[in-house]
């Protein structure tokens, strides 16, 4: 029973959420609603679930059509934790998930990995929109779009809450009446004062600095973002939310570095349940305490950050063949013995009918399987040929977009060859994307000049290049399409097969496809160009781990140069040998390795935290 002490506060905070519980006024009511498409934020209450179409974008809807989600909630409904057993999807009339148990607990950051295409995405969309039993007092956020365009600034997008906060002081008022659930009711309150107005502004601000927004940004009307920053304060306002349950898929995917750390450091300290879906391992190992691996239709659970999942899957796997090794040779040894001595001796024979009768027990109690390897892939960029240096020369070269804007870069002077293996590092809008675009010609100089060898082919790879895919069309279809020199289909399917798109997922739409397997279809794209310069935009968004590593093989057998811009830093560490910090209208060549320039930004962080 909760004790008098804790009565007294319960009741001193209920009048005062009732206090400001009060109706909107007509200006706070005026274009409410801005943006909300960006939110997958629902909870049980018939309020919310009648307005959940305002919250989920078009896409997840049409999705929706198409999925079948079932399952049975096993644990208590006035739990905090989410016990769903015999749980099934499909999509499609493809089978995803089968007769498998979904567990997430209160205070667990979970991270879901699994192959690209297995249904990762579409778990997560299930649970957001409700599909399986999620106890009406479990609030979700499940973050899927960005913000859309409005006259609306990101400070205030982000500190748009009243809807969240009147969900919460009702449910709060119904456990205080109830006198009981003290526990949860403190949980309740104690969000509450997080959403207090007095508090909102100095939080949301906070957040949206993490995220790269200077404080000019955040009194930006979000019409005048692009995409990727309205991206940021879809996430701010997760963040500051602080939901129950928060549903992240690839969150990094919009980030730089400098984010991508401050993002870890704060997701590290979410107190109740996270499931995060991630292609870094790096960015898992600094949030995660268990992961979930989505593998032959069933979900696996593992305590513990990704290295120690792979450490404790490798010696289950390992005790699981050594088992399934030795219960195939016994029962080799036994089939041996019944086909020699079968027909034997009585006393032979006898002895044979034994063993046939534990044959059969131990096929009865079920037999361990062989272990299954995940499938690997092997990315190749053909060979490129020779192309005597320089390959690119950059002479004395500043730009900037207008006459009125400042300097992305003054004085440039570098060159590039075939040998170069170079990652572009640096804050949002220093310019790194914008130098690949200079390199590859799309920009001019605003002084300076840029000197190419006349015979180099470069293959640039960006976050937008599978935008530029026809959906109607099959990868096969698609390729034969684009490359119509290209007359033998059994080889293309091949070249396709390499990329991890085997069978009906070469002839199937490519609408049908996940989003890492349609960037699969632009690296396949990509090769058939035979570049001697690979300019590689943000190239792991949407990939599994296993792809990246298999991108990471192939970059470092690739005989030409490569340019890399990425959040990813596992990736930088195994395929760059220099990097490069832009910053300050210059680059700058970083002298130790990226970890080390992973830890100077979390000093500039900590710093920075300190100083507000």
């Amino acid at each position: 029973m909760p004790s008098d002490l804790a009565k007294k506060k319960a009741q001193k905070k209920k009048e005062a959420a009732k206090a400001r519980n009060r109706p909107k006024k007509a200006d706070e009511l005026d274009g409410e609603g801005d943006g909300e498409a960006a939110e997958g934020h629902t909870n049980g209450t018939d309020s919310v679930m009648d307005g959940l179409c305002k919250h989920i974008d078009e896409c997840e809807l049409k999705k929706a059509e198409f999925r079948a989600t079932t399952g049975v909630l096993s644990s208590h409904p006035n739990s905090t934790d989410v016990h769903i057993s015999s749980m099934s999807l499909t999509f499609h009339g493809q089978e995803l998930l089968s007769d498998t148990t979904l567990e997430l607990n209160s205070g667990r950051r979970y991270g879901l990995i699994g192959l690209n295409g297995t249904g990762k995405s579409m778990l997560l969309s299930s649970i957001g929109m409700r599909e399986v039993p999620i106890p009406e007092h479990i609030d979700i956020y499940h973050l899927t779009r960005e913000m859309s365009p409005s006259e609306k600034t990101a400070l205030q997008c982000v500190m748009e809450v009243d809807e969240q906060r009147i969900m919460l002081e009702k449910e709060a008022e119904r456990l205080a009446s109830e006198d009981s659930e003290c526990e949860k009711l403190m949980v309740l309150y104690e969000r509450l004062e997080e959403l207090d107005a007095d508090k909102a502004a100095v939080r949301a601000s906070r957040i949206l600095h993490g995220l790269g927004f200077t404080a000019a940004m955040q009194n930006q009307k979000l019409k005048d973002f692009s995409g990727g920053w309205r991206m940021r304060v879809a996430l701010a306002r997760a963040l500051f939310i602080k939901p129950f349950m928060l549903l992240l898929d690839e969150p990094t995917n919009h980030l730089d570095l400098d984010a991508c750390v401050w993002l870890e450091e704060e997701l590290k300290t979410f107190k109740r349940i996270l499931v995060l879906i991630s292609h870094s391992q790096d960015f898992l190992n600094g949030v995660c305490t268990n992961i979930m691996h989505l593998n032959q239709r069933k979900l696996k659970y593992y305590t513990g950050n990704y290295d120690q999942y792979m450490k404790t899957r490798e010696e289950l796997e390992e005790n699981q063949m050594k088992r399934f090794n030795w219960e195939q040779d016994q029962i080799t040894h036994m089939k041996n013995y019944i086909a020699r001595f079968g027909h034997g001796s009585a006393k032979l024979a006898r002895q044979a009918q034994s063993k046939e009768k534990t044959l059969q027990k131990m096929v009865a109690s079920g037999l361990t399987e062989k272990v299954v390897s995940d499938k690997t892939l092997s990315f190749s960029f053909p060979a490129c040929g020779t192309i005597p240096p320089p390959v690119i020369m950059v002479q004395n070269v500043s730009f900037r977009y207008s006459d009125n804007s400042p300097h992305i870069y003054k004085n440039l002077e570098f060159g590039i060859d075939l040998d170069t293996r170079v990652a572009l590092v640096g804050p949002n809008g220093a310019g790194k994307s914008t130098l690949l675009k200079l390199l590859m010609g799309e920009l001019l100089p605003t002084d300076g000049m840029i000197r190419k060898n006349s015979h180099v082919k470069i293959g640039r790879y960006h976050q937008h290049l599978t935008e530029q895919l026809e959906l109607d069309l099959s990868p096969l279809d698609y390729m034969m399409k684009c490359y119509p020199d290209f007359k033998e289909r059994e080889e293309m399917r091949k070249i396709i097969g390499r990329y991890g798109l085997t069978g009906k997922q070469q002839t199937s739409p490519i609408e049908n496809l996940s989003d890492g397997q349609k960037c699969r279809v632009s690296f396949a794209w990509l090769a058939m160009q035979n570049p001697h310069l690979l300019f590689l935009d943000e190239p792991t968004n949407h990939l599994d781990i296993e792809t990246i590593d298999a991108l990471a093989d192939a970059i470092n057998d690739f005989e030409g140069g490569t340019m890399l811009v990425s959040h990813d830093f596992r990736l930088i560490q195994q395929v760059a040998q220099e990097i490069w910090v832009c910053e300050k209208q210059t680059i700058t060549k970083w002298n130790r390795d990226i970890l080390a320039y992973k830890e100077h930004l979390k000093s500039n962080i900590e710093k920075q935290q300190h100083d507000i």
